[in-house]
């Protein structure tokens, strides 16, 4: 496939849901334990994500955010716990089944067909929602992303990255999703091209599809997520609302180093 966060970890900073609480929960991954040949990555993470939801998903390079995220994919089998997608077991599906859901995966370096043209990398992926919408059209993403529009007939590989990660954030809006998962989303990108992408990330949260953000720039993170979640070393030390997270600048220092 080219919770989240409610903590339950005992001695986690910030407003833990009890165990089990998940509300309308839309994915939930509990008692996670996944391990990279005989290194133990996730260490019993309980996240969840709800319907609408924005989180944001922080901790320093090498904490087990994108691990977690491939988890949940079904790219990475847990060797314990369980993931659910609206109340169902989806522990060991495939991802291209996670993905017909209404789960979108925006990864990190993303994965665009070089070789297509940006209107066969968009169109390739057009589907409705599970609900039968079609929200996010052809006409509508390039409403969005109007340099894609200048760009229809340009291959993949002649984009530059910030184009590209839009053409990535586009195709991924054509499958109408429920959920829109976006790893490292403004990496490498210019100042202006990254303000870009969070603008249409907050037009996104705006229509209801609930996000989950990896991305560096805390600052943004935490003025479009409703939740924060800190990860070390495959532990959540804080979940927490982005008030909360802002107003406590020795835990920004101490987990993240901002």
């Amino acid at each position: 496939m080219n919770g989240i966060g409610v903590a339950t970890n005992p001695g986690a900073a910030g407003v833990a849901a009890p165990a089990g609480t998940v509300g309308n929960a839309l994915v939930h991954a509990r008692g996670l334990h996944t391990y990279y040949g005989a290194s133990h990555i996730l260490h019993g993470i309980d996240f969840t994500v709800r319907a609408g939801e924005t989180i944001g998903l922080m901790g320093r390079n090498g904490m087990g955010k994108t691990t977690l995220l491939r988890t949940m994919l079904g790219i990475v089998r847990p060797r314990e716990g369980t993931v659910t997608i609206d109340g169902a077991d989806m522990t060991r599906a495939a991802p291209y089944t996670i993905a017909r859901r209404g789960i979108a995966y925006v990864p990190e370096g993303r994965g665009i067909f070089p070789n297509l043209t940006v209107h066969e990398n968009l169109v390739m992926a057009a589907r409705p929602g599970l609900d039968g919408r079609r929200a996010w059209t052809l006409d509508r993403v390039l409403g969005t992303f109007p340099r894609l529009g200048e760009r229809l007939g340009h291959g993949g590989a002649q984009l530059s990255g910030g184009e590209q990660q839009m053409l990535t954030i586009g195709r991924a809006l054509m499958t109408n999703p429920d959920l829109l998962i976006l790893d490292e989303a403004t990496e490498g990108l210019a100042p202006q091209i990254a303000g870009e992408i969070w603008r249409i990330i907050r037009e996104v949260k705006g229509h209801g599809i609930a996000t989950v953000i990896v991305d560096k720039s805390h600052a943004a993170v935490t003025s479009v997520a409703d939740r924060n979640v800190i990860l070390v070393k495959g532990r959540v030390v804080f979940t927490g609302d982005s008030a909360t997270l802002r107003a406590d600048p020795e835990l920004l220092q101490k987990h993240l180093g901002v």
